[in-house]
């Protein structure tokens, strides 16, 4: 079943009066005075009741006068309730139509430039390299430095244009290259992309991607060398072969053919790939192995083999932040031995090799390793583990118990909600019976897998139950007189009155079960579908 993409906010104040974001004004009073008569405090003597009524009739109101405010709907609808609350109203000075339709389109603008820069995606990179010996024979400790530079700026739903560049120095010489890709989607299994580049390689070149099964991927490719005129074709082929495991093979012809077969794995601690590459006048194989030994740390192995390399590389990297992580990788092989740090931030990269020795020296490629790796493992044993282990699990708990609570919250203010809409429920629901109409006779919402091992049950375990939310009163009491219930496209359905996201964070799903001219029917939505019923499709 095709999801609907979130819309911001959820448009929770539409769901809580059950209106489409097109409502008009008459319609919004309409739902407006249906709710208000239900949930007014006045009608309750119970205390505890009409304590409830008092709560869930203020939200009523609350969003009653947003929604029918023309400039707070307009500012709703583009930033939400953050909007309404951040100092965003257009306020009292601006009086006449043309300033308030001005302002509004100042603040759509924002909005728009926000939504651009948040997909317009830029990555790049700097590599300095270092080297000791060089700066020991009395020249300078920088080999060379390298940087690249790539932007992706969607123009369309269908159409990216990619503009990227890089510069490479090695002492007094120097390269650079720019590049500019356009790529286009052509349906949702396939995409073309054609890329022109200039400097030290200038060519010209398209590229076919297509999803030719479940399971498999083609990629077709043709360049011209604008130097000397030759060209290029690639086709590369990937195939999952598990659910962790996927297998592709590369074949180049041109003037430096090639072909290579190669595997990648990964699951929640592993990250494992390999391949063998053959080429006309080399052959090469590489492999890698990550281990992830929690959500911030993680060690790596790799090494390469073949008629142009022979090293190998042990190290590891820890995550500082939400979006910085730091590696130190150490490097033996033909080349010497090295040290190479690196810099991940976001789309950001920061990579300084440093060579430490170009003679290979048992000693000395000891001492490089094992001097910085006890260190480090002696700081996280005595020090940042035990320190962040405490900090972790405290954190931890009080989140999980903060969500807990406030799920727990919900929940009951969710049930509470029901039983001021169930009296009209079922008065609506007796009516549907009378006239052989719509009787909504179970409805479940939540968790997506819950609610679907639930579906075929009539009573809910504790796991589920914690999970899934009934919601049959609700939906009863939504029925319309003409025998119709109607969910609107693009609005959350934990908003509804009576309903609350048992879940967040997971995938939900509304299941219905319905009777209507004394047949059953049923239907299962994603949280953001619309839902018209009855329909004969949902007949069982």
């Amino acid at each position: 079943m095709e999801s609907t993409p979130e819309p911001e906010d959820g448009r929770e104040l539409y769901a809580l009066l059950h209106l489409s974001p097109d409502a008009s004004g008459e319609e919004i009073r309409r739902a407006y005075r249906q709710y208000a008569q239900i949930y007014h405090p006045d009608k309750y003597q119970d205390p505890q009741m009409k304590d409830v009524a008092t709560e869930n009739f203020q939200r009523i109101r609350d969003a009653y006068e947003i929604l029918s405010d023309e400039n707070k709907r307009q500012i709703y609808d583009i930033y939400g309730m953050e909007g309404l609350n951040s100092g965003l109203e257009l306020g009292p000075k601006l009086n006449k139509p043309e300033e308030i339709k001005e302002q509004l389109e100042r603040l759509k603008r924002r909005k728009e430039e926000e939504k651009f820069l948040a997909h317009a995606r830029p990555t790049g990179s700097i590599i300095a390299n270092f080297s000791v010996p060089q700066y020991l024979d009395g020249y300078g400790i920088m080999r060379g430095m390298g940087m690249s530079s790539e932007v992706q700026l969607p123009v369309s739903k269908k159409n990216t244009v990619v503009v990227g560049g890089n510069l490479v120095v090695n002492g007094t010489d120097g390269t650079g290259a720019a590049s500019a890709v356009l790529r286009h989607q052509l349906s949702s299994a396939a995409s073309v992309e054609f890329m022109a580049t200039a400097g030290l390689r200038s060519l010209i070149s398209v590229q076919t991607f297509r999803q030719i099964s479940p399971h498999s991927t083609a990629t077709s490719g043709l360049a011209l060398s604008l130097r000397d005129g030759s060209i290029n074709l690639s086709n590369a082929w990937t195939r999952q072969l598990s659910d962790n495991i996927v297998g592709n093979i590369q074949l180049a012809l041109g003037t430096d053919s090639s072909i290579s077969v190669g595997w990648q794995k990964k699951d929640e601690k592993n990250s494992a790939a390999g391949d063998v590459k053959l080429g006309t006048n080399y052959f090469g194989a590489s492999a890698h192995y990550t281990r992830y030994f929690s959500t911030k740390s993680h060690g790596r192995i790799a090494g390469r083999v073949g008629s142009m390399a022979l090293d190998f590389e042990i190290g590891g990297g820890r995550r500082i932040s939400e979006f910085s992580t730091v590696r130190m990788i150490y490097n033996i092989g033909i080349q010497g031995v090295s040290w190479r740090f690196e810099l991940h931030r976001a789309g950001q990269k920061l990579v300084i090799p440093v060579l430490l020795s170009t003679d290979f020296n048992a000693l000395l490629a000891t001492s490089v390793f094992a001097i910085p790796s006890t260190l480090y493992f002696l700081l996280q044993t005595y020090f940042v583990k035990p320190y962040y282990l405490k900090r972790g699990k405290q954190k931890e708990l009080e989140k999980m118990e903060s969500l807990s609570s406030q799920l727990t919250e919900a929940r009951r203010a969710a049930k509470k909600a029901q039983k001021l809409l169930e009296p009209v429920s079922n008065r609506k629901k007796n009516r549907q019976l009378e006239d052989d109409g719509l009787v909504i006779t179970k409805a479940l919402y939540g968790n997506r897998k819950k609610v679907k091992e639930s579906s075929e049950s009539n009573e809910l375990n504790d796991d589920v139950a914690s999970q899934v939310l009934d919601v049959t009163i609700p939906l009863n009491f939504l029925v319309s007189e003409a025998g119709q219930l109607k969910l609107h496209e693009g609005i959350k359905k934990s908003g509804i009155m009576g309903f609350y996201d048992p879940c967040p964070g997971d995938p939900k799903l509304l299941l219905v079960e319905y009777t209507f001219h004394g047949q059953k029917y049923k239907v299962m939505v994603d949280d953001y579908a619309a839902l018209l019923i009855p329909q004969d499709i949902h007949q069982i």
